[in-house]
Order: C-alpha cells, then sequence, then structure tokens
C-alpha cells in the first residue's frame, strides 16, 4: 500500500510526533461558532454566493504555476478534469439520514464495521482508494436497503471484495477475504452479496472519486509538504468513522482534512489554498471543529485507525493529533 511505504525509516525523526503538538493558534475566523449537525454543510444562498465571489475573486488574480516537466498532474486539463469529478461527487453520496429506515443496526455499528474494514484493508496492503470506494459502498447499499445486524459485516466485507476488484491489480480472493471475516461467511455468500449490492446499486461504483483525488491537487499549494500530506491523510480516514461526514463531498472532506492538517502544524489557509480547494477557510470551519471531537473522544486511542496512525511510517500522525486536539479543547473550554 503507497501510504505504508511512503515514509522510510530514516525520516523517523521527522515523526510529527517528535514535535511538541504547538499551542492552537489564534484564527482570524471567528471561533465561537455553534455547529448544525443536523446538516453542517449547509449554507444559505446568500452565503454561498459570498462564499463563491470570494472564491472567484481569487480564481481571477491567483497565478496558477503550471509545473510542465510533471506529466501526471496534466495541467492544462485541470479545471476541466475537476469540474467534471464535481459533478460525479453529488451523485455518488449515500443519504446521510440512511439509519432511521434501518431496524436493528445504528451508527455506532457502522462505525465498528469501518473500524474492522480498516483493519482488512491495511492486512492486505490495498490502495487508499479501494478502503473509499468500499465504504461508499456501504452507505449507498445501506441507503436503499434495510439489512438486518447479522448481516452488517457481510455487507462490509463484500463491498470491500468489490472495490477491490475495480481498484486493485492484484485483488485478494473470495476465500480470503471469507477467512478475514473468522469463516463468519461463506464463499458463496460473499459472492450472493455481490451479486445483490451490485443489483441495488445499478452496477454504478465506478464514477466515486475518493477524497484523495482533491488533495493531490490541494497539496500543490504547499509543495506536496509529507508531513501536510500525512496528516491529513489520517484526518480524512477519521471522518470515515464518523456518520457526520456522510453530508460532506470527497471534496469538502479533502478540504477539511487540509485544513485541520494546516492549523495543527501552524500553518495558513492562504489563496493559494482557497485556490486549488475551492473552499473558504470559513466554509472549514464546522468540518475542522467536528475532527476536534472525534480525536478528542474517550476510547480514540484503543480503536484501529489511532494505532495504525501511531506508526512510524505514517509520522506517528494520530498521536500528535489526539494530543494536539486535548490541548486546543483544553485552551478553548470544549467545543460550542
Amino acid at each position: 500500500m503507497e501510504d505504508v511505504v511512503e515514509v522510510d525509516e530514516d525520516q523517523e525523526e521527522r515523526a510529527i510526533l517528535e514535535k511538541q503538538a504547538p499551542p492552537p493558534q489564534p484564527q482570524t475566523i471567528e471561533e465561537d461558532v455553534e455547529i448544525d449537525e443536523d446538516d453542517w454543510t449547509f449554507a444559505s444562498p446568500t452565503t454561498n454566493a459570498r462564499y463563491q465571489a470570494a472564491i472567484q475573486q481569487i480564481k481571477d488574480t491567483f497565478k496558477d504555476e503550471v509545473d510542465e516537466t510533471d506529466m501526471t498532474m496534466v495541467s492544462e486539463y485541470a479545471d476541466e478534469i475537476f469540474a467534471y469529478m464535481g459533478k460525479l461527487e453529488v451523485q455518488c453520496m449515500a443519504n446521510p439520514t440512511y439509519m432511521d429506515g434501518q431496524t436493528e443496526i445504528e451508527w455506532s455499528m457502522r462505525k465498528t464495521l469501518i473500524d474492522w474494514l480498516l483493519q482488512v484493508h491495511l492486512r492486505y496492503h490495498m490502495l487508499p482508494e479501494t478502503l473509499w470506494i468500499a465504504v461508499n459502498i456501504v452507505d449507498r447499499f445501506l441507503s436503499r436497503r434495510v439489512v438486518s445486524l447479522i448481516k452488517l459485516q457481510l455487507v462490509g466485507v463484500t463491498a470491500m471484495f468489490i472495490a477491490s476488484k475495480y481498484e486493485e491489480i492484484m485483488a485478494p480472493s473470495v476465500e480470503e477475504f471469507a477467512f478475514m471475516t473468522e469463516n463468519g461467511y461463506s464463499r458463496d455468500e460473499i459472492l450472493k452479496g455481490e451479486k445483490i449490492i451490485l443489483q441495488t446499486l445499478d452496477f454504478n461504483v465506478s464514477p466515486y472519486c475518493s477524497p484523495y483525488s482533491w488533495v493531490r491537487r490541494i497539496s500543490k499549494a504547499d509543495d506536496y509538504d509529507i508531513q501536510t500530506r500525512t496528516l491529513c491523510k489520517f484526518l480524512m480516514e477519521v471522518t470515515l468513522l464518523d456518520h457526520r461526514f456522510l453530508r460532506a463531498k470527497p471534496s469538502l472532506i479533502a478540504a477539511v482534512g487540509m485544513y485541520t492538517s494546516k492549523r495543527m502544524l501552524q500553518g495558513s489557509w492562504d489563496e493559494a489554498f482557497i485556490y486549488y480547494s475551492d473552499y473558504t477557510e470559513e466554509q472549514l470551519v464546522p468540518g475542522f471543529y467536528l475532527l476536534i471531537e472525534d480525536l478528542a473522544e474517550k476510547g480514540f486511542e484503543s480503536s484501529f485507525l489511532c494505532k495504525k496512525y501511531a506508526n512510524k511510517k505514517f509520522l506517528k500522525a494520530s498521536l500528535f493529533a489526539r494530543d494536539w486536539a486535548l490541548q486546543f479543547l483544553h485552551h478553548h473550554g470544549g467545543l460550542q
């Protein structure tokens, strides 16, 4: 998996944890905010127009430095590509209130399932996009079908099986996925589940674009700083465990992750970040608060996700982020 080998052992001294978590710094954006958890992404037409005007003003004046030596960035087509992706990301969003229609499962069970999927994903060294596609499949399927508690893990492992076949060059076999359930489900049950899920989703898997697609673009704003990116990747995966982020488009999740990472590392959300992300700082503050709440939650340190990113290969990002979040709440007297 590319994230696991992204940092070699010679860079251990660069681990984010080696820096003591910096005390939270004053921000230009008002921090005494109330978060509407029913829809924290909502903005009135007037407010949204103000956001878009501010973004457009920056786009009209900001000079994008094209790296002509990096052919993979296809800079001449970037605007068209991301405009198209912006349309696709809306089409692939799950119903953020789908749990209201479920009879045996609840949000805490979804959280447990996804933490387990993180283990499966790391166990077979799969690509980051495979994880995001799998979780998206789970949420979209549960948005359309009522599932019993006994079948919830089957939905999760089958979604990962589908995502791996779509994204991986060498996908694990169905037998390997059955083994990961401790043989709680058979090979035939997973294959039958695959058919049901794909039919329910109208075989619509490919349009989904994970937040990684946007992070790669946003990272251009700070010349792909490795500490910022690694911390951002962890923060984005934290959103997978929190159902409140189902309301957020992948591009917004990427921007919230990068914004939170910059704040933790004492950076600023300047014009370059607004240009490449299409989000102002004001739009990202509610998501920042939700992330801080998740990081400071009692028991978070025992989650597989926290343990995964406590590894030096990930610059011990989870330990740093949790320490920072706890300091932030201490300085600010808790969330408003």
